[in-house]
């Protein structure tokens, strides 16, 4: 498992992770993820999913980088330190990792939130702060709001589908070091539907995917982590795809196959 840094931090995170949106709660594919080097493993207070990822890695907490998130009604100072309360409660550990702004919310100050997430570092209960779904004003006004914490990571839809951040967070990531964490690489499991609207770059996919003796999921997930900042965190709820998602990792694609897909993308 190839591994990136987090931010301009010296912790270092595997490029695929395992999100756990939808997560059924078998123990075995968190288990499985770590055993690979997939030791990242992201929730959210909304997911429902924090005490199932809590029962998976208590006996190996130390074995995990764990992000969980806040979710949008939360943000206001007294609420953001509840939710964190809550969060640590349920995956029954000491500390966070990683704690994320689910999404921005512009009925609430940003102030007080970066105010209680920066006091939720100084007391130990958060190690880094990150945001999702946040554009790079947002970026931008959230960092300003913290001080001199540094919001290390940016959650956000990114895939050969959906490009969207390629003309704002994206070259906005690598100015200035910060992640960027990758969800839905795989369409949430709508590779072949989308597919089927672009027959031409279908048809490339495969193409690569036999030329490099890898699947359709694989060159996808190669072409996510292909830009420096970018790690992601597909879901799964199959111990098999565990092992068939981080095989993805290692610098799979070429640069001219990364290029090509990427032009029959657009």
């Amino acid at each position: 498992m190839n591994q990136k840094p987090l931010g301009s931090t010296k912790v270092m995170l595997p490029e695929i992770g395992l999100g756990t949106w939808n997560y059924q709660g078998d123990a075995d594919v968190i288990l499985r993820s770590r055993e690979l080097g997939g030791f990242l493993i992201d929730t959210a207070e909304s997911y429902g999913t924090e005490r199932e990822v809590g029962r998976a890695i208590k006996d190996r907490r130390e074995d995990y980088f764990i992000a969980t998130k806040v979710s949008p009604e939360n943000l206001r100072y007294d609420d953001v330190l509840q939710a964190a309360e809550n969060s640590l409660r349920r995956l029954d550990t000491d500390w966070i990792d990683l704690y994320q702004i689910h999404f921005p919310n512009p009925k609430i100050q940003i102030t007080g939130t970066m105010k209680a997430l920066g006091d939720l570092v100084n007391t130990g209960k958060v190690r880094y702060i990150g945001v999702s779904n946040f554009s790079s004003k947002e970026f931008k006004d959230a960092q300003e709001a913290l001080g001199d914490i540094p919001i290390v990571c940016n959650q956000v839809e990114y895939s050969l589908f959906n490009q969207s951040i390629n003309d704002d967070f994206l070259p906005y990531s690598t100015q200035n070091a910060v992640t960027v964490m990758a969800y839905s690489p795989l369409a949430q499991g709508f590779i072949d539907p989308e597919l089927a609207k672009r027959p031409k770059l279908a048809a490339l996919l495969d193409e690569i995917a036999t030329a490099n003796q890898m699947t359709r999921a694989q060159v996808l997930l190669a072409w996510c982590i292909h830009h420096p900042q970018v790690v992601t965190i597909p879901q799964t709820n199959n111990v098999g795809r565990v092992a068939e998602n981080i095989a993805a990792s290692g610098g799979r694609l070429t640069e001219e196959q990364y290029s090509d897909l990427t032009d029959a993308s657009s």
